[in-house]
Formats: structure tokens, C-alpha cells, sequence
């Protein structure tokens, strides 16, 4: 059974595994990760501020999602990440199935993900996303950007 719950601090070391775990191939695509995705005492800090969730499957933190209320009905998806050995399982569509009804008062989803990450360019529009743009290139991270996405409720 699939359960999408809000992490509490007992879940921390679990759950940053799980997330290191999730973020593996961006480190190896491009050298590093999302920025804070792997400092405990960054995801301690945001459990106190945001609505961060696990996923749970038969007992075990397979994934995790954040998101943020930027007010007016616009929503930020922060991240969504399973681990390696639970993706392509139809996982993160029940996700953001779940925050489009937990969070049933945004109007507009948005979110960034890598410009080489075709496998989340697929699953985003599958879901009724739409790209609406590109960051700059960053000359510090050798021309890494991030393609933004965006869909209308």
C-alpha cells in the first residue's frame, strides 16, 4: 500500500537516504545535485516550514515531494524524488495526483528540472505540464540549466 504522509524528524535519516539515493543520476549527469539535497540540517529547518511528504510503501520511505505556496493560487513543486529501485512504477503520477488534491486551491503548479533530464521532460508532460521556459546558464555549475514548467488547474 502507497501512503503519502508528512515527514517528521524520527523519519530524517531514512528519508535523506532515500533522497541521496533519488538524486544519484543528476550527480553523475552533471556533478552535483539540487542545492541543500543532501544537508540534514537543511531538510530538519524546511519540515518546520513546509509541507514535505514521504512516500510510503508497505512500511518503507521510498520517495519524498515538497511544495511551496507563493499565494494567488500559485503552488511551487519543490521536488519529487523516488529511489532508484521504486521508479517506473506509476509512483510519482499517484504523487502529484495526491498534492493536486491535497493543495486543490492552486490555480498554477510550477516547477524546474534539469534541461538533460529527458526522463522528467516526459513524465512532467505526461502529467499536463507545459514548458514555459529555461533558466540562464550558469558559467559556475559549466552551463547547467533548468527548464521550467508550469499547468493551469
Amino acid at each position: 500500500m502507497l501512503e503519502f504522509l508528512k515527514v517528521n524528524v524520527e523519519d530524517l535519516e531514512e528519508y535523506m537516504k532515500v533522497k541521496i539515493d533519488a538524486f544519484s543520476e543528476d550527480v553523475r549527469v552533471y556533478g552535483f545535485g539540487p542545492t541543500g539535497y543532501d544537508e540534514m540540517d537543511k531538510l530538519r529547518e524546511a519540515i518546520k516550514k513546509f509541507p514535505i511528504y514521504k512516500m510510503v510503501l508497505d512500511g518503507k520511505i521510498v520517495g519524498g515531494m515538497s511544495c511551496f505556496n507563493q499565494g494567488n493560487g500559485e503552488f511551487w513543486l519543490g521536488g519529487i524524488y523516488i529511489d532508484s529501485a521504486h521508479q517506473n512504477m506509476g509512483i510519482g503520477a499517484k504523487a502529484i495526483r495526491f498534492l493536486e488534491q491535497e493543495f486543490h486551491e492552486a490555480k498554477v503548479w510550477r516547477l524546474d528540472t534539469p534541461y538533460k533530464n529527458y526522463r522528467n521532460h516526459h513524465f512532467y508532460e505526461k502529467m499536463g505540464y507545459v514548458k514555459i521556459g529555461e533558466t540562464e546558464p550558469r558559467k559556475d555549475k559549466g552551463g547547467f540549466y533548468l527548464y521550467l514548467y508550469e499547468k493551469k488547474m
